[in-house]
C-alpha cells in the first residue's frame, strides 16, 4: 500500500455515494432525519458520512479498510501495530495500563502524568510509584524525569511492573526517553509514553524524535492535537516482544466504544496520509511562523518564551518549537487574566493558560497574519501592566513539587469510605478524589495521598487566580472528599 492513499476515508466516502434505504445506527440516517439546524451548520455531505462502523467492509473483517489504514499508521510510525482510537488518548493511555498492569501491580511514572493515567490506575487498581518533575524556577513549570531518577526507582522497587512517561509535556519539552528505556529494558520492563502532543514528530527532522524511535515499547499519539484529524481522535503504537499485542488487542475492544465514529477514524487516516506525503512541508512553515513569532514576542521587556534554551536542564533534551509559551507574569497579570483578555478583547484563543503562562498551538493551519494577531494582541497587553505584583515563585512552590505521602493505591482511596469535609479542614486527611487544574490537566492531588498545609494552599490559590478545577465531586472546591479514618 502507498502512504499517499486513505483506505478508510476512501470506503466511507464510495458507502456513502450509493443511495440506499438504510435501517442503521446512527437515527438521523445520513442526515435525512437531521434537524435542519444541524444539517445547515455540519453539512448533508458529512452528515452522510456518519454512519454506524461495522458496515461493508469497513470493519470486523480480515484485511478491511480498517486493517489497511492502521497498517499504514503503523509503517508510518515505524509501529509493530497501531489501533485508531475514538475515545482520545485518554482511552489510550487506560489501554496501556491495563494491558501490562493487573490490579495490584506496580507502576512507576512521572508524578506531572495526565489526569488520565490516574484515572487508569483508579480503575485498574494499580499503585504507583511517583517520580517528581524537575522545576524550571523561570517560567515556573515541571518539566522532564531523567534515566538516573528511572533507573533508582527500578533498583528500588523491583516489583514494578511498567515506566510510563508523559514527553513532551503539555508545554512541548521532552524527556530523554531513549536512556529513560535503556533503563526499563536492563530491568526486564516495558516503557510507555503519553506522547499525545508528539504525533508530528516523526515526519520533520527539526522536531524531537518520537518515543518509538528511541525504544519506547508503547506510545500513544494524539492525532487530533497538532495533526488534522478530528477532535478525540488518537492512535496508539506497539512495537517489540515486551508488551502482548494481542492483550492490548483485547483491552482496546474492552474499554473503547463498541460505536467508535467513522468520521473520527477516517479524519486519522487522512490526517496520517496528509503528514505522510507533505509533512514535512506544512511542518517546516509552521515552525518558521513559530520562531518568528517567539523572536518577536520576546521584544517586549515583560514577556519571556520557552525554547531549546530549555535543553541540558530540568530532565529536558528535545524541544518542540511549534509549542509557543509565553511567560506573563513579569506583566502583573496570571496567565488566566491575559487568556480572557486575548480572548474578550483581542478575539484571540489559547490553547491553554496556567498561573503564569498562556500556550499557543502552531500547526499547519496557521497564517503569518494569526500569529501576528496574537504577538499584537500580547504586546498591546504588555504594553499596559498591572499594578499588581504577582509572587509566582510562592505561588508555585506552595505545590512544592515534592511528591505527597501516598497512604492508599487511588483505587483503595476512591473505593474507601469517604466523607465531605471543608477544604481548609482538610489538612492531614487522606484524599479519597482527584483535583487538577484543566488544562494542563495535571493532578495536584492524588486519591491516597495525605493533604497537606502546601496543598489545601496551592488548590486554594488557583481556585481564587481563576483556575478550572476538575476532577473533585465540588469544582469550586470548597469542600472535598477524603477517606473516613
Amino acid at each position: 500500500m502507498s502512504q499517499s492513499s486513505a483506505p478508510y476515508f476512501e470506503a466511507l466516502c464510495a458507502y456513502a455515494e450509493v443511495p440506499r434505504a438504510a435501517f442503521h445506527t446512527p437515527g438521523h440516517i445520513q442526515g435525512k432525519g437531521a434537524h435542519p439546524d444541524m444539517r445547515a451548520a455540519v453539512g448533508d455531505r458529512m452528515l452522510s458520512l456518519d454512519i454506524s462502523p461495522g458496515l461493508g467492509n469497513m470493519d470486523g473483517v480480515p484485511g478491511s479498510a480498517l486493517d489497511r489504514a492502521q497498517e499504514l499508521a503503523a509503517e508510518a510510525y515505524g509501529a509493530d501495530r497501531t489501533w485508531f482510537l475514538a475515545n482520545g488518548s485518554t482511552l489510550g493511555n487506560q489501554v496501556m495500563v491495563t494491558a501490562v498492569c493487573h490490579p495490584g501491580d506496580t507502576i512507576l511514572t512521572s508524578r506531572n502524568t495526565h489526569r488520565s493515567i490516574i484515572s487508569a490506575l483508579m480503575m485498574g487498581g494499580v499503585r504507583p510509584v511517583y517520580i517528581p518533575a524537575e522545576l524550571d524556577p523561570e517560567s515556573h513549570i515541571a518539566h522532564g524525569v531523567t534515566p538516573a531518577q528511572v533507573e533508582a526507582n527500578l533498583a528500588a522497587h523491583p516489583e514494578v511492573r511498567a515506566v510510563l512517561i508523559v514527553s513532551p509535556t503539555y508545554y512541548g519539552v521532552c524527556s530523554d526517553v531513549a536512556g529513560i528505556a535503556e533503563a526499563a529494558h536492563r530491568h526486564g520492563v516495558p516503557l510507555l509514553v503519553d506522547e499525545a502532543w508528539g504525533p508530528h514528530f516523526p515526519f520533520h527532522p527539526d522536531l524531537p524524535p518520537h518515543a518509538l524511535s528511541q525504544g519506547a515499547d508503547m506510545a500513544v499519539a494524539g492525532a487530533h492535537k497538532l495533526l488534522s484529524a478530528f477532535l478525540q481522535a488518537s492512535m496508539l503504537h506497539v512495537q517489540g516482544d515486551l508488551v502482548d499485542h494481542a492483550r492490548v488487542e483485547v483491552v482496546n475492544r474492552m474499554l473503547q466504544s463498541t460505536s467508535p465514529s467513522c468520521l473520527l477514524r477516517a479524519s486519522i487516516d487522512v490526517a496520517r496520509m496528509q503528514m505522510a506525503t507533505e509533512g514535512e512541508a506544512l511542518l517546516s512553515t509552521a515552525i518558521e511562523l513559530a520562531e518568528e513569532a517567539r523572536a518577536r514576542i520576546e521584544e517586549h521587556p515583560l514577556l519571556s518564551c520557552l525554547d531549546k534554551r530549555l535543553i541540558g536542564s530540568h530532565g529536558v533534551v528535545a524541544f518542540d518549537p511549534t509549542r509557543l509559551s509565553v511567560n506573563v507574569i513579569s506583566t502583573g497579570y496570571t496567565g488566566y487574566d491575559v487568556e480572557r483578555m486575548l480572548f474578550d478583547d483581542h478575539a484571540v484563543t489559547m490553547e491553554m493558560a496556567d498561573y503564569a503562562n498562556v500556550l499557543a498551538n502552531v500547526t499547519m493551519g496557521h497564517s503569518r497574519s494569526d500569529l501576528d494577531q496574537f504577538v499584537d494582541a500580547l504586546h498591546a497587553i504588555a504594553d499596559k501592566p498591572s499594578a499588581h505584583q504577582l509572587d509566582a515563585q510562592g505561588f508555585v512552590e506552595r505545590a512544592l513539587y515534592e511528591v505527597p505521602e501516598q497512604v492508599m493505591s487511588p483505587g483503595e482511596a476512591f473505593h474507601a469510605s469517604q466523607e465531605r469535609v471543608r477544604l481548609a479542614d482538610a489538612v492531614g486527611r487522606i484524599s479519597a478524589e482527584m483535583a487538577a487544574t484543566y488544562p494542563p490537566g495535571i493532578p495536584v492531588v492524588v486519591p491516597g495521598e495525605r493533604l497537606t498545609p502546601a496543598l489545601v494552599a496551592h488548590l486554594t490559590a488557583q481556585v481564587a487566580a481563576g483556575g478550572r478545577i476538575v476532577g473533585p465531586q465540588d469544582p469550586k472546591l470548597d469542600r472535598i472528599q477524603v477517606v473516613c479514618e
